[in-house]
């Protein structure tokens, strides 16, 4: 085994987090919509990115904390449509999550046929839709309706709405913004992607990625990251149509996660799984590719045990509580995985 802890790890912050004074403590359970939250948010219906649809809100955002649990210093943006369960285990890790309400709505409405001959067509999207920032020419997405300013503007009103969650700890000093060495970002399938993306551009303290990332077409898995590499963690059903086509395994070679620890079975193998950042999982789906895409968090296609409990408990608090000074054993790139897709 050996260990990155050195310079990774500078920038960093590690003051304790401070502890609840909840006469009542609870988990708590929040909502808030973005558009009452933020008067500058706009609907932009171009890639059907809008605030309300058939008399029912579209742009409610959540959040999660337990006053009960002792807190970690931790906070979970999770990029993907809201699932209790996964926040209903964090927070009883001690951590704090939202999810917001972001211009996610353009990939479908944008890509299709061809691949662009720009390799970074979807990272310089992915780029705009989280930073708010000019980064494409496809798209125009303001910094009030990006991923920064949508989880800025959520924790400003979450420290006057519920002060006794504390959530003034991750707003930077001054106001700037969000202290982003606290914050976890996580997603699946499309929302592991953006996760990954935006964690090579804003230093985060983890990235778990849920079915993905993809962009089996793009280069920007390669580009420097402000990241460092064993702050990555994926975790996958190998009857997902996006590993059985190589699209994961190309991104997390492309990412050298095989740096940081050999790819590991769940299904046969215990915590702390070899230090690894690449998790793989065989249990059974029902033989369904669209099953196996959503059985890696919980939820109703996640498998269970004879007795009824969920088989990945250990892998979801191994994805976001395993030190990341803790690696395992370096291991060459898969000679099978493909890794030029253009074209095929």
């Amino acid at each position: 085994m050996w260990c990155g802890l050195g310079l990774s790890l500078i920038g960093f912050s590690f003051a304790a987090p401070p502890a609840y004074k909840d006469p009542a403590p609870k988990r708590y359970d929040l909502t808030g919509r973005a558009s009452v939250i933020d008067r500058r948010a706009k609907e932009h219906p171009e890639i059907g990115f809008i605030f309300e649809k058939d008399g029912k809100p579209q742009d409610v955002e959540h959040a999660c904390v337990d006053t009960r649990v002792a807190p970690q210093g931790k906070l979970v943006i999770w990029l993907m449509g809201h699932n209790q369960g996964l926040f209903e285990r964090v927070s009883g890790y001690g951590m704090h999550a939202i999810q917001v309400h972001y211009a996610n709505g353009w990939f479908s409405k944008l890509y299709g046929g061809p691949p662009p001959e720009d390799d970074l067509f979807l990272s310089k999207i992915r780029l705009e839709a989280a930073t708010g920032e000019d980064h494409s020419k496809a798209i125009d997405i303001p910094k009030p309706d990006g991923i920064m300013e949508r989880s800025f503007q959520l924790l400003k009103w979450l420290d006057k709405e519920h002060p006794q969650g504390h959530w003034d700890q991750f707003l930077a000093p001054g106001g700037r913004g969000l202290a982003w060495d606290k914050v976890i970002l996580a997603g699946i399938s499309h929302g592991s992607t953006t996760a990954a993306r935006m964690a090579k551009h804003v230093r985060v303290d983890r990235v778990v990625m849920f079915s993905g990332p993809r962009d089996q077409l793009e280069a920007w898995q390669s580009l420097p990251s402000v990241t460092p590499g064993e702050r990555f963690f994926g975790f996958t059903h190998v009857l997902d149509d996006g590993w059985k086509n190589d699209h994961y395994c190309r991104s997390w070679q492309m990412l050298q996660l095989h740096d940081y620890g050999p790819q590991v079975n769940i299904d046969t193998a215990t915590p702390p799984y070899s230090n690894s950042r690449r998790l793989i999982t065989e249990a059974d789906v029902k033989n369904d590719p669209n099953r196996a895409h959503g059985a890696v968090v919980p939820g109703g296609t996640s498998p269970k045990d004879k007795s009824g409990k969920l088989l990945y408990e250990d892998v979801w608090r191994y994805l976001f509580t395993h030190p990341v000074n803790e690696i395992g054993e370096r291991t060459p790139p898969d000679p099978e995985c493909r890794m030029q897709q253009r074209g095929t």
